[in-house]
């Protein structure tokens, strides 16, 4: 087992093929969770137990009317894994992550779905790329951005430095400038790329939280300084929840009422971490708890699954949800997780 210092491939010798089976749990891990809180995204405990009585446990398509997804497929992702693959992409093709090349696919990419004129971008986003495609400088056009939208794609960069916190937070930092320039959205998203990176390499869930917590706390440093409750401190709270002793449920809610699963990444990101804790890095039950747990629930899922299923890797997936996944979808996710292993080791 290797431990939780700061490492890199050259100094551990990381096995090509273990880093590839890690990769491509993680990038399913986003889909699947993506995918199974899209029927309920945004809705209350209450609205989901009305329109889906019985516990959601497969994945589902989106209720006729969903205000934001709907028509979408069961198995159908939506912009949380759509943008995860975009950073995926950029690193594929540019070997590196900058601000410019984060900004450019972000803008064409909102531009093909014609997102400005839909309720699919968040708020940050939809501010900042207005912004960009106005020619504003990108220093200035994520300055206000605080939202999740930072740490729900963020999965590529704990997979491309594999151990290396650092570097990490060094790049989520980069990503961030053009739409979530804040220390909140820094440290919410250098948490989540941290606790992915230690997934890759680690098997231990005591090292996966003190990385998540490293980059929580070196992501506070930088950005523009903005106002939010402490990633930290929400997540102490979250894992103190899901330690409680209580039933399933009850922890749902609690997560729910004092924690928050909303859009605010101070909300989000600590709940994710605190379900991947209570299912023990299995990014099946943490999908599924996201999907039943009410608020911003593919976002949920999605960001615990990334770090779930860099921890898990791809094993654990039954293989007709993998195929599931990439047919509806029309996305070969064994394919990234092959050259972003590839790129990794060039």
């Amino acid at each position: 087992m290797i431990n939780n210092n700061l490492v890199s491939k050259k100094n551990i010798g990381l096995e090509k093929g273990l880093i590839y089976k890690k990769a491509f749990g993680s990038l399913l891990g986003v889909a699947f969770g993506d995918a199974m809180g899209m029927p309920t995204s945004l809705m209350s405990p209450d609205e989901i137990s009305k329109i889906f009585p019985e516990r959601i446990t497969k994945l589902l398509p989106a209720p006729k009317g969903h205000f934001i997804h709907d028509g979408l497929r069961a198995g159908e992702i939506t912009d949380d894994t759509q943008q995860t693959l975009l950073l995926a992409d950029l690193f594929i093709e540019e070997k590196k992550f900058s601000r410019q090349g984060v900004a450019k696919k972000l803008l064409e990419w909102a531009k093909n779905l014609d997102a400005f004129k839909s309720m699919l971008l968040g708020p940050s986003s939809l501010r900042a790329l207005k912004m960009i495609d106005e020619g504003v400088p990108l220093e200035v056009t994520g300055r206000l951005g605080d939202t999740n939208g930072a740490a729900m794609k963020i999965a590529p960069v704990g997979i491309a430095h594999p151990g290396d916190y650092h570097a990490v937070v060094k790049d989520v930092a980069e990503i961030c400038v053009p739409t979530h320039n804040t220390n909140i959205a820094i440290a919410g998203a250098s948490a989540v790329a941290c606790a992915v990176a230690s997934g890759m390499v680690n098997n231990d869930l005591d090292g996966l939280i003190k990385a998540f917590y490293f980059g929580a706390n070196e992501g506070m440093k930088l950005g523009n300084q903005w106002y939010g409750a402490s990633i930290q401190k929400r997540t102490e709270l979250a894992l103190k929840i899901v330690r409680s002793g209580k039933n399933e449920k009850e922890i749902w809610q609690d997560l729910y009422d004092y924690v928050g699963a909303g859009v605010a990444i101070s909300e989000s990101v600590p709940t994710s971490l605190a379900l991947v804790v209570y299912y023990n890095g299995n990014p099946l039950k943490t999908a599924e708890a996201a999907a039943n747990i009410g608020g911003d629930c593919d976002t949920v899922g999605a960001i615990a699954g990334a770090m779930a299923g860099a921890y898990s890797g791809f094993e654990i997936f039954p293989p007709q949800i993998i195929e599931q996944l990439s047919l509806v979808n029309n996305v070969d996710f064994n394919l990234y997780a092959r050259k972003m292993t590839d790129t990794i080791f060039e």
